[in-house]
């Protein structure tokens, strides 16, 4: 099959290159082949031929989101839609990437695929424009939402080293009232690849399982890196002021994958294995 993948340079887009190009031919579209946001992405994905095409590029910088919302929507929801588009023209499913902020974090319980999305910010709200998008037109396509992702060059887990590398006056701060799912991209790549094999279409929650908060994954981080003497404070969401509006509690139950029995292991499990490819 001939796979289109959209960011093919980020961390995700490396990581399903890598699972889905040993059975597959990946054509992949970086910044350099793609405009996206622009309707000249219509051809240029059609232009490719492919068989399925799978979406994770995205405007991701969630504080960059709330300083420029038309830019987030012009990427991550029109640039969704031309997409789209280009996939009823070649006839192919897709594969959009969404994420857990489409979530308002209100919740006391996991967010399972289809409990109602009321994103607070602007990163949501665009995420949340694209699936909609998706789901206006086409008929296969494959909706699936990560969360806290790690796997590339920059994420979470290697701003917490460089970090601890060099600590900042008075030790790393790090909230501990905002809760959510970090998922390793290497199990979220796998799982993809096994979910387009069921061609069972519809809306997923592709996250390692359990859930922490960002303390914790720091405090975590740390130790299984050696790093345990690393002093860390836990500080509140009200503390740290930023430009966006971060969902305090959005941890997302695999229900419908795990119905395929497309699980992922449990997040500390991942991200050992994650450090250990360091």
């Amino acid at each position: 099959m001939r796979i289109a993948i959209t960011g093919a340079g980020g961390q995700l887009g490396g990581a399903l290159s890598a699972a889905l190009g040993p059975g597959h031919e990946i054509i992949p579209l970086g910044h350099d082949a793609l405009e996206l946001g622009s309707p000249t992405a219509v051809e240029q994905i059609s232009a490719t031929g492919a068989d399925l095409v799978i979406h994770p590029a995205a405007f991701t910088n969630v504080d960059g989101c709330a300083r420029e919302p038309q830019r987030a929507y012009t990427i991550n929801a029109l640039g969704t839609k031309y997409v789209a588009l280009a996939c009823r023209r070649l006839a192919a499913p897709l594969v959009y990437i969404s994420t857990n902020e489409i979530f308002p974090g209100d919740s006391e319980n996991f967010y399972v695929e289809y409990d109602q999305p009321r994103p607070i910010n602007a990163y949501g709200r665009s995420k949340w424009a694209g699936e909609q998008a998706v789901r206006e037109l086409l008929n296969e396509f494959y909706i699936v939402r990560v969360a806290w992702l790690f796997g590339g060059e920059r994420n979470f887990v290697r701003s917490v080293l460089r970090l601890a590398a060099s600590p900042p006056e008075g030790g790393i701060r790090m909230v501990d009232d905002e809760v959510g799912s970090p998922s390793y991209s290497v199990d979220v790549a796998d799982a993809i690849a096994r979910l387009i094999a069921t061609e069972h279409y519809g809306t997923y929650h592709l996250v390692n399982s359990g859930f922490c908060s960002r303390f914790s994954f720091a405090e975590t981080i740390l130790r299984l890196a050696g790093r345990a003497d690393t002093p860390l404070t836990p500080i509140k969401l009200a503390d740290f002021p930023r430009d966006s509006t971060p969902p305090p509690f959005t941890p997302l139950a695999n229900l419908a994958g795990g119905a395929l029995g497309i699980t992922l292991r449990p997040w500390e499990a991942a991200l050992e294995a994650y450090l250990g490819s360091l």
